[in-house]
Protein backbone atom coordinates (compact mmCIF):
# COMPACT_ATOMS: atom_id res chain seq x y z
CA UNK A 1 0.00 0.00 0.00
CA UNK A 2 1.31 3.46 -0.88
CA UNK A 3 0.99 6.56 1.19
CA UNK A 4 -0.81 9.34 -0.70
CA UNK A 5 0.48 12.11 1.57
CA UNK A 6 3.35 14.22 0.25
CA UNK A 7 6.74 14.26 1.91
CA UNK A 8 6.08 16.65 4.79
CA UNK A 9 8.36 17.71 7.62
CA UNK A 10 7.44 16.57 11.15
CA UNK A 11 5.25 19.61 11.87
CA UNK A 12 3.08 18.82 8.83
CA UNK A 13 3.72 22.07 6.99
CA UNK A 14 4.86 21.79 3.37
CA UNK A 15 8.51 22.56 2.68
CA UNK A 16 8.91 25.99 1.16
CA UNK A 17 11.50 26.68 -1.47
CA UNK A 18 13.79 29.56 -0.53
CA UNK A 19 12.71 32.82 -2.13
CA UNK A 20 14.85 35.59 -3.53
CA UNK A 21 14.88 37.34 -0.17
CA UNK A 22 15.75 34.24 1.85
CA UNK A 23 19.44 33.44 2.37
CA UNK A 24 20.53 31.28 -0.54
CA UNK A 25 22.16 31.32 -3.96
CA UNK A 26 19.30 33.27 -5.54
CA UNK A 27 19.51 35.95 -2.87
CA UNK A 28 23.27 36.29 -3.36
CA UNK A 29 22.83 36.70 -7.10
CA UNK A 30 20.06 39.27 -6.66
CA UNK A 31 22.34 41.36 -4.43
CA UNK A 32 25.12 41.35 -7.04
CA UNK A 33 22.66 42.37 -9.75
CA UNK A 34 21.27 45.15 -7.54
CA UNK A 35 24.80 46.51 -7.15
CA UNK A 36 25.19 46.60 -10.92
CA UNK A 37 21.80 48.25 -11.36
CA UNK A 38 22.93 50.75 -8.73
CA UNK A 39 24.94 52.58 -11.37
CA UNK A 40 21.64 53.58 -12.96
CA UNK A 41 19.30 53.64 -9.94
CA UNK A 42 21.43 54.39 -6.88
CA UNK A 43 18.89 53.28 -4.27
CA UNK A 44 19.26 49.64 -5.35
CA UNK A 45 22.78 49.54 -3.93
CA UNK A 46 21.43 50.59 -0.56
CA UNK A 47 18.71 47.93 -0.77
CA UNK A 48 21.36 45.36 -1.68
CA UNK A 49 23.61 46.11 1.29
CA UNK A 50 20.62 45.94 3.66
CA UNK A 51 19.69 42.56 2.18
CA UNK A 52 23.28 41.36 2.65
CA UNK A 53 23.34 42.48 6.28
CA UNK A 54 20.00 40.77 6.99
CA UNK A 55 21.04 37.51 5.28
CA UNK A 56 24.56 37.21 6.67
CA UNK A 57 24.86 34.49 9.28
CA UNK A 58 21.64 32.73 8.32
CA UNK A 59 22.92 30.44 5.59
CA UNK A 60 25.69 28.07 4.76
CA UNK A 61 29.31 29.23 5.26
CA UNK A 62 29.92 29.67 1.53
CA UNK A 63 26.95 32.04 1.39
CA UNK A 64 28.28 34.05 4.32
CA UNK A 65 31.54 34.61 2.44
CA UNK A 66 29.50 36.20 -0.37
CA UNK A 67 27.51 38.39 2.02
CA UNK A 68 30.71 39.63 3.68
CA UNK A 69 32.20 40.31 0.23
CA UNK A 70 29.08 42.20 -0.83
CA UNK A 71 28.98 44.32 2.31
CA UNK A 72 32.65 45.22 1.90
CA UNK A 73 32.06 45.99 -1.79
CA UNK A 74 29.43 48.53 -0.79
CA UNK A 75 31.42 50.28 1.93
CA UNK A 76 34.77 50.32 0.12
CA UNK A 77 33.06 51.49 -3.07
CA UNK A 78 31.30 54.24 -1.14
CA UNK A 79 34.58 55.31 0.49
CA UNK A 80 36.42 55.58 -2.82
CA UNK A 81 33.40 57.18 -4.47
CA UNK A 82 33.47 59.93 -1.84
CA UNK A 83 37.22 60.33 -2.29
CA UNK A 84 36.58 60.66 -6.03
CA UNK A 85 33.93 63.32 -5.33
CA UNK A 86 36.40 65.36 -3.30
CA UNK A 87 39.11 64.93 -5.93
CA UNK A 88 36.70 65.89 -8.72
CA UNK A 89 37.47 69.49 -7.87
CA UNK A 90 41.01 68.94 -9.14
CA UNK A 91 39.75 66.81 -12.07
CA UNK A 92 41.44 63.58 -10.97
CA UNK A 93 38.28 62.44 -9.21
CA UNK A 94 36.75 61.37 -12.51
CA UNK A 95 39.54 58.84 -12.92
CA UNK A 96 38.92 57.61 -9.38
CA UNK A 97 35.22 57.20 -10.18
CA UNK A 98 36.07 55.25 -13.33
CA UNK A 99 38.36 52.98 -11.30
CA UNK A 100 35.59 52.44 -8.71
CA UNK A 101 33.08 51.51 -11.41
CA UNK A 102 35.48 48.99 -12.93
CA UNK A 103 36.34 47.63 -9.46
CA UNK A 104 32.66 47.13 -8.51
CA UNK A 105 31.79 45.52 -11.85
CA UNK A 106 34.72 43.08 -11.60
CA UNK A 107 33.81 42.16 -8.01
CA UNK A 108 30.17 41.59 -8.96
CA UNK A 109 31.05 39.44 -11.97
CA UNK A 110 33.53 37.43 -9.89
CA UNK A 111 30.87 36.97 -7.19
CA UNK A 112 28.17 35.98 -9.67
CA UNK A 113 30.43 33.36 -11.22
CA UNK A 114 31.36 31.90 -7.83
CA UNK A 115 27.72 31.92 -6.69
CA UNK A 116 26.58 30.10 -9.82
CA UNK A 117 29.16 27.39 -9.05
CA UNK A 118 28.11 27.46 -5.36
CA UNK A 119 31.66 28.27 -4.30
CA UNK A 120 32.72 30.65 -1.54
CA UNK A 121 34.70 33.81 -2.15
CA UNK A 122 38.33 32.87 -1.48
CA UNK A 123 39.11 36.01 0.56
CA UNK A 124 35.93 37.98 1.29
CA UNK A 125 37.87 40.57 3.32
CA UNK A 126 40.12 41.65 0.45
CA UNK A 127 40.18 45.23 -0.76
CA UNK A 128 41.00 44.07 -4.28
CA UNK A 129 39.13 41.64 -6.51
Amino acid sequence: MTDATPNLPPNGAPRAEPGLFDPGPGNVQVIYVLYLVGFVVAITSLVAVVMAYISRGKGEPWLDSHYTYQIRTFWIGLLYGLIGAVLAFVFIGFLVWLAVVIWVVVRCIKGLQAASRREPIADPNTWMF
